[in-house]
């Protein structure tokens, strides 16, 4: 199955990467600026947990920017080194990006003495989802991980409609979603 998994990554990778580069740039401008308004009873009263895209990742940034203007507290994931897990951290200026850093995986995360924080509501990157959920990430298994010690988080991935398959390999600590999100679509509840 690692293997299976392993291939499947680089295909995934390399769609995800031809299709972010066929998007221009004023049309990648406008997606994911706030989240679908089904979604946000869900947000309400909770502590949002997001994350910094990497380039080819769908953006995150316009969320978080929406999120602190409604007054809700934005956290995102940070790790004290390589092997360490993952936690959440405030994220007090999702505007001007003043109160991160680089991370050991060369992601922005808040500073160490960021205070730390517990999502009800996590938004998630991913390289693949299906139709019903299931998703597959980068591999390291921080978010997998994570979510197997927090089960009441609501968890909604965020994607390009190009990241659509038709099925995962999915293994027994493998986490579905409740949500997707992409330019195009809401998926979801599962």
């Amino acid at each position: 199955m690692k293997s299976e998994k392993t291939e499947l990554r680089r295909k995934l990778r390399l769609a995800r990467r031809a299709h972010v580069a066929a998007l221009e740039d004023t049309t990648r401008a406008l997606l994911f600026r706030r989240p679908p308004a089904p979604l946000i009873p869900l947000l309400s009263g909770n502590i949002i947990g997001i994350y910094s895209a990497t380039p080819h990742e769908a953006p995150a940034a316009g969320y978080a920017r929406y999120f602190a203007e409604q007054g809700w507290t934005v956290a995102l994931p940070r790790f004290a080194h390589r092997g360490a897990p993952m936690v959440f951290a405030r994220h007090t200026d999702p505007f001007g990006e003043s109160d991160l850093e680089i991370g050991p995986f060369g992601v922005l995360q808040p500073a160490p003495d960021a205070q730390a924080l517990k999502p009800g509501v996590l938004f998630v990157p991913l390289l693949g989802f299906t139709q019903d959920g299931a998703r597959i990430g980068q591999g390291g298994g921080h978010y997998d991980r994570y979510l197997a010690k927090h089960p009441d988080a609501v968890t909604i991935g965020l994607a390009w409609d190009a990241q659509l398959v038709a099925q995962l390999p999915i293994e027994e600590h493998d986490m579905r979603m409740n949500y997707v999100v992409t330019p195009t679509r809401l998926y979801g509840p599962f």
